[in-house]
């Protein structure tokens, strides 16, 4: 796709979202803005958070999908409709289809998890069929486009259509009928910018004085960097870790809306995700899934700007794998600075494990993963070896001790695809 200048962004007009409220109403389910307690004091700030992971296909997709497909013309109404989406989009789109009768082909990834197929099923009922097709979600949505073409169909886009943006934009309606008081800041997660462009038009003409902060994860910052360089062109890798918000290029009227309506779009890095998604199970016992959790992980950042004022997160979604724990538990202990990874150089001689635990690690050090080849004829062999420190500046001594024990390493934690084919 060619880089596109940006141009005046539509109105997201008030009548038309309150038309798609009353659409919605009997469907959704109208969320908990909840005031978080815990949050509240660790920022010293009023906290409230929109609870979308609450909806009934625990994400606020089905607003923009119900919304859209209700909208269908006597004659589009006919016809099949057509979406490619790797999950909550994709129930939402699946879920319209089961309440308003309407076929549906739902175009996901090859490699889709199990869980996230049955979900759709479940909640399309004999309505949709699933096509599992394509090794990137590109090649999705190209196969879905070119079977909507083909048969004349509906394309249900998830976020670049107004009709769908109307629909999110309830989210917004529903904060500002149930906020105390006036808002100062609202937070909002970014993927394709269709939650950020709804809830941002609804608040500049009913509370244009309250902050607009659009959260991307760090690795796939599509919306920030359009905004950013005035131009909409497709990032050319992204990491699809908070898959909820991994789009690699913007919509072209979410990105025209978002340039008009945010005040900041912030970066958050996937580990901290990980570490609040954790901590808002524990202490909170509210599940949630990465991109769900980008509103809550960007106040880190703005912890001095909040003190003493009202604050809205939106928590978008948990439609969480749990088999991905494990991966979410170990990208947050690296982020916290309490698990290390190192390729080190060992001389093939008996004695040299012993020494490096004896000289380099300390009480409390833990290895928890080595793997050595003993290669003939060779001299030195690389070592991986993982480390769990008890506190993250431990680190720096172990570092400093493998230099002065002579052995040499390569760091290896912000090499993510390398670490993911041995941890």
């Amino acid at each position: 796709m060619e880089s596109e200048t940006l141009t005046s962004a539509p109105t997201v007009r008030l009548e038309n979202v309150e038309r798609a409220a009353r659409t919605l109403d009997g469907v959704i389910y109208k969320t908990l803005l909840q005031h978080n307690l815990g949050l509240s004091e660790a920022y010293g700030a009023q906290v409230y958070l929109k609870r979308e992971d609450l909806q009934v296909v625990r994400s606020y997709k089905i607003r923009g999908a119900y919304n859209k497909m209700a909208g269908l013309s006597q004659g589009q109404s006919g016809q099949d409709v057509v979406c490619a989406s790797a999950g909550n989009h994709a129930q939402g789109v699946a879920y319209a289809c089961q309440l308003l009768g309407l076929r549906g082909h739902i175009f996901m990834p090859a490699q889709t998890p199990a869980q996230k197929v049955s979900k759709v099923r479940l909640f399309g009922k004999e309505q949709v069929e699933v096509i599992l097709t394509g090794a990137t979600f590109d090649d999705t949505y190209q196969a879905a486009k070119d079977f909507c073409d083909q048969r004349g169909s509906t394309f249900v886009h998830p976020f670049d259509d107004l009709a769908i943006v109307e629909g999110q934009a309830t989210v917004g309606l529903e904060i500002l009928r149930d906020a105390p008081g006036p808002i100062d800041y609202c937070f909002m997660p970014i993927g394709g910018g269709g939650l950020a462009s709804g809830v941002g038009s609804v608040f500049r003409q009913l509370s244009p004085r309250t902050k607009l902060i659009g959260v991307q994860p760090l690795g796939a910052p599509s919306m920030q960097r359009a905004i950013q360089t005035g131009l909409r062109q497709p990032l050319e890798h992204i990491e699809s870790f908070v898959d909820g918000a991994a789009v690699k290029c913007p919509g072209e009227l979410t990105f025209e809306l978002c340039r008009e309506l945010l005040d900041e779009v912030t970066l958050v890095p996937e580990g901290q995700v990980c570490e609040d998604l954790l901590k808002m199970y524990n202490e909170e016992g509210i599940v949630l899934e990465p991109a769900g959790t980008l509103s809550v992980s960007a106040l880190h950042q703005y912890a001095d700007q909040i003190r003493g004022k009202t604050v809205v997160c939106v928590l978008s979604g948990s439609n969480n794998d749990i088999t991905r724990m494990e991966d979410i538990k170990e990208r947050a202990m690296r982020h916290q600075g309490r698990k290390h990874y190192f390729l080190v150089t060992f001389n093939q001689k008996p004695g040299a494990l012993r020494r490096f635990v004896n000289h380099v690690l300390h009480e409390g050090d833990d290895i928890i993963q080595f793997q050595y080849i003993k290669k003939n004829n060779k001299e030195k062999g690389p070592v991986f070896i993982g480390l769990e420190v008890q506190r993250p500046h431990d680190i720096e001594g172990i570092r400093l001790r493998m230099v002065a024990e002579g052995f040499s390493y390569e760091y290896l934690n912000g090499k993510q695809d390398f670490l993911s084919l041995l941890v």
